[in-house]
């Protein structure tokens, strides 16, 4: 099993970013549009989980809202946003929280195609694009836990 990710902001992988209204470094949750587009990545997430038949079991929740809510949370945290995550819920943990889950190779794939949709729905420019991806597509394979059906 791999170890959880770090949880470092993508601004210290990438190097300094240029300088936002006030002086200060920007952030990639403020160079995508902020809040409002994470907000389309996880809606459009969720609808393709909310349609599959190996995913959407794995929320025990009666409707998505909740997940939604703390996916929402962490990534914005983790490019850069609100550290409302971290102040709702402690470190993030993934593999942890994820562990009582059968996360297998199917399981992993329908993740990352309905990722993959609500990425390519954002419009993001290219580069933009590549470095969200790069990041979910780790994450992804990152929660494999089991690899039996």
């Amino acid at each position: 099993m791999s170890p959880d990710l770090p949880f470092v902001r993508p601004q210290n992988l990438v190097g300094r970013k240029p300088a936002g209204p006030d002086g200060g470094t920007r952030s990639f949750f403020d160079e995508v549009g902020g809040h409002e587009t994470f907000v389309r990545l996880v809606d459009a997430f969720y609808e393709g989980v909310a349609a599959d038949e190996v995913l959407r079991p794995m929320y025990p929740e009666a409707d998505l809202g909740p997940a939604r809510q703390r996916m929402l949370m962490f990534l914005e945290q983790y490019w850069g946003g609100p550290a409302t995550y971290s102040e709702q819920r402690g470190h993030p943990r993934l593999r942890m929280r994820h562990a009582s889950f059968k996360v297998n190779p199917d399981a992993r794939d329908r993740w990352l195609t309905h990722m993959r949709a609500a990425v390519v729905s954002l419009g993001l420019a290219p580069a933009q694009e590549g470095v969200l991806w790069d990041y979910l597509d780790r994450a992804a394979h990152s929660m494999l836990n089991t690899f039996e059906d």
